[in-house]
């Protein structure tokens, strides 16, 4: 049967009468990331496009790096996990590779990932909390105890104290019987973003970044199954980021890192062909499945034009991907699993070569045995029933895809050229450009969910009444530590004390030297049993030890909010206080403990600030001590704590009686961040004023936290 020709005319036509009177201008909305998006794509959009007429498997990979994708083989099924002590953790494992899981991805404590051991007195809240307890190479061969390590692949997130970590896994698998040249798996050591936004380093960028090299230049030539990098943008989204700045800055990464590793004497097909990468997937489905097509043909652009390498792997983008932590809620929890479901469908469609599924309740906790099996069985269904498996790239040519993708690309280059004129990756860390933006970007989108314009269903749109209870995982930190503690001892009784101590002083002499070997002299310390905090104190003496200066950018969050309807008469009444105590409110908004996850503090940070109060960021890593002397030499009204990693049982109460032992009731304590609801109770018996949890609304806190001070300051 014959058609009419129809032309865009008769297409607007017929819109604007079912419309009626709206305009269809109305149709189209801007991104987070400034792209216009258009109720309607056609062939039109798809003219002149550099990405399109390619092949799977082919340069420059925008339909994916291999020619058959997931028809030929499906994506590794790879949940993150580490929780407690090695014992707890191995079990884990052992559980999920009998449920279907094919490949591991280790989590350590932070006590770990900062190269402490936990005997350390800045770690004791910290231990066994968010990740496992890694002291020595005793600790890493129970964590992998009766899982054969020529046969499974391990990821493993370790950035900071990554040197001691790579070497006691090296170990472990030797005196499991398995020869470095048949481990498999991946290591994170992406240093870059760490100074950007998670902030789990130790040593200033420069020998940061040499530590990186020496591990690629080892792996190279020692691990040819290993990928010695993942260069990593899921904690730049997790931080705020939008898709195009996580793109860009992820890729520059990348590039940074090639270059590095040139230098130290490898050609670029040496090592590039193992190089990986790490993209957190968000809500917005087809700007993620765009972001990976860009990411691809990115890279491949990238490194075609500037290193030439023979060999086409070096110029393939291969991910692991991870669904958002920042989308999931507290509020309405099961509302994550769906959630979780569209990530991930995000991720499949996009062509991650590997995926994490996020359970349903991790912003509350760590996730429970029947919540991490539903994120686990959410994969296999995807993969199992959907079909999703039998076709290679089914989105390609999609008018909407891949002008996304176009966009993606064109806004990535904006940013990527940004970071060149300012001398390449590195040196824009040190000047702290991507980290503003990203702080700005974070501080933007807590305003458009405080206002209502972007919606989460159940918490600012369609919120219940009532909230679940469910089952939460909790870790005791104390009988953790004292495990730990025991270990720890034993090992320091039974090794060779002399071999122990030249290997530790031979690392620190090539640390001084400036010679490539790092790596192989880690791995003869920690077959002589040093631990992970011995090791990184070798290097210490020699590479120094990175601090942040913080800071905070101001105008953002209260620019977004400024035609709000509550946002008047929070402006009246804090104008009010200053009038009455004829001083403006003061905050000192901290972080105890090992957390390095500072998004949420640094967002409250500028919204206060904008609001009218005097504001102080507490350094990060602070002991509780150290904030008590903080909040008393800055005279503050309010320490306001944000936490993200369990410790607040231990640390925060620490900060209330530190406060009131010097005789400053006067000061109110709040908290912030990921508080398990059983736990609230405990906090406000032991003196802290309110606890707020993810998705509360920074306007609403504002006039209840100026209550509580003119209380506190009424009664003194």
């Amino acid at each position: 049967m014959n058609f009419p020709e129809y032309s865009i005319a008769d297409w607007h036509k017929l819109a604007a009468r079912e419309l009626k009177t709206r305009d269809l201008s109305d149709l189209t909305w801007n991104t987070p990331e400034g792209i216009a998006i258009k109720p309607l794509y056609t062939a039109e959009d798809l003219a002149e496009l550099e990405h399109l007429s390619t092949l799977p498997g082919l340069p420059p990979y925008p339909r994916g790096p291999r020619a058959t994708m997931y028809a030929g083989r499906p994506w590794t099924l790879r949940q993150y996990a580490g929780f407690s002590t090695a014992e707890e953790s191995n079990k884990f494992y052992r559980d999920n590779l009998k449920s279907g899981q094919t490949g591991l991805s280790v989590a350590f404590d932070l006590p770990t990932h900062r190269g402490y051991d936990s005997d350390h007195d800045r770690v004791v809240g910290d231990v066994g909390k968010a990740g496992v307890a890694i002291d020595s190479v005793e600790d890493m061969k129970i964590l992998f105890d009766r899982i054969p390590l020529d046969k499974i692949s391990v990821s493993m997130t370790m950035n900071g104290a990554v040197l001691p970590v790579l070497a006691m896994f090296i170990v472990a698998g030797e005196e499991q019987g398995v020869q470095q040249d048949a481990l498999a798996g991946t290591l994170q050591n992406d240093i870059l973003k760490e100074f950007m936004v998670r902030n789990t380093y130790i040593y200033p960028p420069e020998p940061s970044m040499r530590i990186v090299a020496d591990i690629i230049k080892h792996t190279a030539s020692c691990m040819p199954k290993f990928n010695p990098i993942s260069i990593s943008g899921y904690h730049m989204q997790e931080a705020g980021a939008t898709c195009v700045q996580e793109l860009a800055y992820t890729i520059a990464d990348g590039i940074e890192y090639v270059q590095a590793a040139l230098s130290t004497g490898m050609k670029v097909d040496d090592f590039a062909p193992r190089l990986s990468f790490f993209f957190c997937i968000g809500m917005n489905l087809f700007m993620e499945v765009a972001k990976l097509r860009a990411a691809r043909y990115l890279w491949a652009d990238l490194m075609q034009s500037r290193f030439a390498p023979q060999n086409p792997a070096s110029l393939m983008l291969r991910t692991h991907c991870q669904t958002s932590g920042v989308s999931l809620t507290s509020h309405s929890p099961y509302n994550n699993i769906v959630r979780t479901t569209i990530e991930a469908l995000a991720a499949v469609l996009g062509g991650t070569q590997s995926l994490h599924t996020n359970s349903f309740d991790e912003a509350l906790a760590l996730p429970t045995e029947f919540s991490a099996r539903i994120a686990r069985n959410t994969q296999l269904i995807l993969r199992e029933e959907s079909g999703l498996s039998k076709v290679v790239d089914p989105l390609a040519g999609s008018y909407y895809v891949e002008s996304l993708t176009g966009s993606m690309i064109a806004e990535a280059r904006k940013l990527i050229d940004e970071v060149d004129a300012l001398g390449g990756m590195t040196r824009a860390v040190e000047a702290g450009m991507p980290k503003q933006r990203i702080e700005a970007s974070a501080a933007k989108r807590q305003a458009r969910l405080d206002s209502g314009e972007e919606a989460i269903v159940g918490v600012n749109r369609f919120a219940s009444d009532s909230e679940e209870n469910i089952e939460l995982l909790e870790v005791d930190n104390q009988a953790v530590r004292e495990s730990q503690l025991a270990r720890l001892a034993e090992v320091r009784a039974t090794r060779n004390e002399d071999r122990c101590q030249s290997a530790l002083n031979k690392l620190s002499e090539r640390a001084a030297s400036g010679d490539w070997g790092l790596v192989q002299l880690t791995v003869e310390a920690a077959r002589a049993r040093a631990t992970v905090g011995e090791i990184t104190a070798a290097l210490g003496r020699e590479f120094g030890q990175h601090r942040a200066r913080p800071q905070a950018i101001s105008g953002v969050y209260g620019n977004e909010v400024s035609s709000h309807d509550d946002v008047a008469a929070i402006r009246q009444r804090v104008d009010g206080f200053v009038k009455s105590y004829r001083r403006r409110p003061r905050a000192l908004i901290a972080k105890v403990g090992q957390d390095g996850h500072d998004r949420g503090a640094r967002v409250i940070a500028t919204a206060y600030a904008d609001f009218g109060f005097e504001v102080d960021i507490g350094a990060l890593f602070q002991t509780p001590a150290e904030v008590v002397r903080q909040a008393l030499d800055n005279d503050v009204h309010l320490v306001g704590i944000s936490t993200q990693a369990g410790g607040h049982k231990t640390l925060v109460p620490q900060v209330v009686e530190g406060l009131r032992a010097q005789g400053a009731d006067n000061i109110v304590v709040i908290c912030g961040g990921v508080v398990p609801p059983n736990d609230v109770g405990l906090l406000e018996a032991r003196g802290v004023s309110a606890v707020y949890g993810p998705g509360t609304r920074i306007l609403d806190t504002i006039p209840q936290v100026l209550d509580m001070i003119e209380h506190r300051l009424q009664q003194a």
